[in-house]
């Protein structure tokens, strides 16, 4: 059956109807203090659950009240800062160890990492025939969707699908974050032959390979890639890998799995859920709006010129009017964000390579800057930091890697941190979500069918 346009003013007039029926006082959240986006007046997130698996840090409390801190990100009670310097000084990628540590709670010794190392390599490759018919025959023009159905469709392949057991729910956890690459990969590719009208590549993942190192691997036609781009990219892969269970897409991982259904569903979900703008797309706002001060903006390297531009932004006269400087600011963190200092020192090496210094540069500068910017233009002493989605958008830039793909690279990274909320909530969970809701509609007397008008 082929899709059949609607009829636009019916639509319409059905949207604005829905639209008034569903829009609800502001000032009825106050009334009864409802935790809006599970959140208190002050942003505070609501205290709804527990997790051993990851924390984020942005204040300490000092006699009753917030006091703003350096943030750390911590992954099972280390600091991440700490795994990555080791990984680093032992030159190697550490995507993997990390994956390890968030599933199973401890850090790995050689032999255990080069066991887990052999798992993931035997399962990167797709099951047969899924490829060719849930991916080349039904291409997507977003690729996150396509991550989506290719996660819910797996169940079709799994022989055991439906098996709750702690083992069963591992296994399937650990293939989905060894395929997420090749079925990212795959789908942009076919993404390009069906909608861009440009040439499909399919590489094989091979199963030696970093997690960095095979995704590079198969999105680029050559093959090719070289050391520090496969290691700046298992860094932001290790950044991205988790962040508490608060974060939107983490949270549903509990909600859907408290229900008792299978990983698939469960996955699937947050995978919907990063793919929303609020959540895994404002990396790509951010290289947007860089687009724009770059076109807008004749001297990068004038503070008074950048500054004037982005004081137009926040009073939403330039780029898409929201008034957002994408990219500062976080909920949690204050006076920095980790993943954008450790990012940031990578991005100026591969600037470097890549002669992106001048850039880098511009980078830098609205860093510097924005803070004094966001106090003067909104008059409030809110601590403002860069966070990583800042800079993991340029440093995606300088690798070549298509805008279409900055959400599921995220993806890629955070299969690992969902899983782990997801075991964690099949093992300590036990009791459903169920939030309450107000109903705030006035009661209405009913009309039969023959009497409405």
């Amino acid at each position: 059956m082929q899709y059949e346009s609607p009829n636009l003013a019916v639509l319409n007039d059905l949207a604005k109807m829905a639209t008034a029926n569903d829009y609800i006082d502001p000032e009825l959240y106050t009334k009864y203090d409802v935790k809006r986006g599970l959140r208190d007046a002050d942003g505070k997130g609501v205290l709804v659950g527990l997790t051993r698996i990851g924390n984020v840090y942005g204040y300490d409390v000092v006699d009753g009240k917030p006091v703003a801190v350096p943030g750390k990100l911590i992954y099972r009670g280390y600091d991440v800062v700490d795994i990555i310097s080791d990984i680093e000084s032992n030159d190697q990628f550490g995507y993997e160890q990390v994956v390890y540590l968030l599933l199973f709670g401890e850090l790995p010794n050689a032999s255990q990492l080069a066991e887990f190392d052999a798992m993931l390599g035997d399962y990167r490759e797709l099951p047969n025939n899924f490829v060719e018919d849930m991916i080349l025959k039904s291409p997507s023009s977003d690729i996150m969707n396509k991550l989506a159905r290719s996660v819910l469709v797996s169940y079709s392949y799994d022989p055991n699908p439906e098996d709750v057991s702690i083992a069963n729910n591992l296994l399937q956890c650990v293939q989905l974050i060894a395929r997420f690459p090749t079925m990212v990969a795959y789908g942009y590719q076919a993404k390009r032959r069906h909608y861009d009208g440009k040439s499909m590549y399919l590489h094989n993942p091979l199963p030696n390979l970093s997690t960095a190192e095979n995704f590079l691997r198969m999105i680029r036609a050559d093959k090719n890639y070289d050391k520090l781009e496969a290691e700046i990219l298992d860094l932001s892969l290790i950044l991205h890998a988790e962040h508490g269970g608060g974060n939107n897409s983490s949270l549903t991982v509990h909600v859907v799995s408290s229900a008792d259904t299978d990983t698939y569903s469960s996955i699937g979900a947050a995978v919907g859920s990063l793919k929303g703008r609020r959540h895994g797309g404002a990396n790509i706002k951010v290289a947007e709006m860089m687009d724009d001060i770059k076109a807008n903006v004749k001297d990068w390297s004038s503070e008074r010129e950048v500054g004037d531009y982005l004081r137009k932004i926040v009073r939403k006269e330039a780029f898409d009017r929201t008034g957002l400087v994408y990219g500062q600011g976080h909920a949690v963190y204050t006076i920095s964000d980790p993943r954008a200092l450790l990012l940031r020192e990578k991005a100026r090496k591969l600037a470097e390579v890549k002669k992106c210094t001048e850039e880098y540069e511009l980078y830098c500068l609205i860093e510097r800057i924005f803070p004094q910017i966001f106090k003067e233009e909104k008059g409030d002493d809110k601590r403002i930091c860069t966070n990583v989605d800042f800079f993991s958008g340029f440093v995606y830039s300088m690798l070549g890697i298509p805008r279409e793909l900055y959400t599921p690279i995220f993806a890629i990274s955070r299969i690992a941190g969902w899983s782990a909320h997801r075991l964690e909530e099949i093992v300590s969970g036990g009791r459903i979500y169920r939030p309450a809701f107000k109903q705030v509609g006035e009661f209405r007397e009913y009309v039969k069918l023959d009497d409405r008008r």
